[in-house]
């Protein structure tokens, strides 16, 4: 089984928190193999184009941006 690759980026407010904890909970839910980041550096964010945060990559594509997923919404991007 391959290893995911799973970004979240933001500025480390509740909102982006609150995705990566969704995130989190989905990749435990659906059991599968994943290296999870949180990455809050605005330059780094800014490399990738994203301009709404809290944005969730999968694998270095962004797959959701500006808003926060529940967990069940996660697992279905998975």
């Amino acid at each position: 089984m391959r290893n995911l690759n799973i970004k979240v980026l933001g500025g480390g407010y509740k909102s982006c928190e609150a995705l990566l904890r969704s995130v989190k909970e989905a990749v435990a839910n659906k059991e599968v193999h994943a290296e999870v980041e949180y990455i809050t550096d605005i330059e780094k964010i800014m490399e990738y184009g994203v301009m709404s945060m809290p944005a969730l990559m999968i694998d270095d594509k962004i797959v959701s941006a500006g808003k926060v997923l529940k967990a069940k919404d996660v697992e279905k991007l998975l």
